[in-house]
């Protein structure tokens, strides 16, 4: 290996020994007889001093031929320093350039110039190198490892449906249609068809966090045209409460690892997460709209929230809390109803956001047939789907969870695309 140690493991307490790094040139400074080069690793920064007295020639006359992101391995002696970042320091006795970097750069990844976020999505790999994109990329695999130990905890198995598929999910004409063949395809909006049919093949609770597709032609700070969602599947449920149980308990569970593996990321993007307390507050839809009316903003029954309602709700309720039993005219034909005219849905809103939606499912042949009609769809559409309801399919029901609007409630970023690597929207398909 190149290295033998991550800036992170360079302490005081090392004082004396001789490590091995490499990283990038994040800064230099000259003062002529003493240079200083600040190297920077995926663990953070550690100073670079270099005493034109205590170093070799070549190396000190190296330093000022080093340009800013350029790759360096270092050879040196750790030494403890009060006055150094961290209160420690290397003295090298060698470095090598293993890669130069372009003199221009079309943004600062050290972060003392400003950049709007076109300029750091064009230039993403730049910009990935900054440390707060890196705190929130590494908060997001705490909180996939964190959804993966909760859930297979309580006995739920990982599985990967298919994102090629031949008709709509949901019904709608939101769909990406791809070239397959001599046949026409989509891109899934969702798995929820087959995390359904998974039911009926005896799978009894399963689990998936993959890409879904939406060929909405939005263009605001919360939605992306690729995203992560975070889906679940149960049977046997008495209601939809007991999925929203395990929904609750697993963004309790998230926000706990955060804190206690996450200390420095949170830190460097200045966040506090609170504690949060289960059961979160339940409001039907009805409720919603009165206390929206209550506040000056009138939404019609029949009507999905608009952004402004979902700010006021968030400005209302300060913890997550769900919004139950949704009009049956807009929810999809799978939902079951409790009457003629409110269905089992819910959606799990916080800070603003719609983070999940859920519902116990139609697990009647007869009545789900019914339903699709009623929306004006073809069961032929969805043959092989209903076929799955023939022969005995338990009472079940589950809930899609979107990832990266939950990690705009642990960062407070303000936008969706700045916890997506590269994200896909309606006008961005590049990087």
């Amino acid at each position: 290996m190149l290295k033998d140690a991550y800036t992170a493991d360079v302490t005081p307490e090392r004082d004396g020994e001789e490590v091995r790094l490499a990283g990038w040139v994040h800064e230099v400074r000259d003062l002529g007889g003493i240079k200083f080069v600040l190297l920077r690793d995926r663990t953070g920064i550690v100073q670079l001093t270099l005493p034109r007295q205590k170093v070799p020639k070549e190396t000190f006359e190296k330093v000022p031929k080093l340009t800013k992101e350029s790759v360096i391995r270092v050879e040196g002696i750790v030494q403890a320093n009060k006055k150094a970042p961290r209160g420690v320091e290397i003295i090298p006795r060698r470095i090598e350039v293993l890669s130069k970097s372009n003199t221009h750069l079309p943004l600062d990844p050290t972060g003392k110039v400003d950049a709007d976020l076109d300029t750091r999505l064009d230039a993403r790999v730049l910009d990935l190198r900054r440390e707060e994109p890196q705190a929130i990329f590494k908060i997001r695999n705490v909180v996939t490892s964190a959804i993966r130990e909760f859930l297979e905890e309580l006995g739920f198995i990982e599985v990967h449906t298919p994102k090629i598929i031949a008709s709509a999910t949901e019904g709608g004409t939101e769909l990406f249609p791809v070239v397959y063949f001599e046949r026409d395809a989509y891109l899934a909006q969702s798995p929820q068809l087959y995390k359904q049919m998974l039911m009926a093949a005896g799978f009894e609770r399963v689990y998936e966090i993959g890409p879904i597709f939406r060929a909405e032609e939005h263009n605001t700070r919360r939605h992306l045209n690729e995203a992560i969602s975070v889906d679940i599947e149960m049977s046997f449920i008495e209601s939809e409460e007991d999925v929203m149980r395990v929904l609750e308990k697993l963004l309790a569970h998230i926000f706990r690892k955060v804190r206690e593996e996450c200390e420095r990321e949170l830190k460097v993007l200045n966040q506090e997460l609170p504690e949060l307390e289960v059961p979160f507050e339940r409001i039907t839809y009805e409720e919603a709209l009165n206390l929206l009316s209550d506040h000056g903003i009138e939404v019609e029954w029949g009507e999905d929230l608009p952004t402004e309602a979902e700010r006021k709700l968030g400005e209302i309720f300060e913890e997550p809390f769900f919004i139950t039993e949704w009009p049956k005219e807009i929810r999809p034909f799978y939902t079951m109803a409790k009457d003629d005219e409110v269905t089992t849905a819910f959606d799990l809103m916080y800070k603003g956001l719609e983070l999940a939606s859920g519902a116990q499912r139609e697990h009647r042949y007869d009545m789900l047939v019914r339903q699709i009609e009623e929306q004006g769809l073809n069961p032929a559409d969805f043959k092989y789907y209903l076929e799955s309801f023939k022969y005995g399919m338990p009472p079940h029901g589950g809930w899609g969870l979107g990832l990266e609007r939950t990690l705009m409630t642990i960062t407070d970023a303000e936008n969706i695309r700045e916890v997506t690597l590269f994200p896909r929207d309606r006008k961005r398909l590049h990087p």
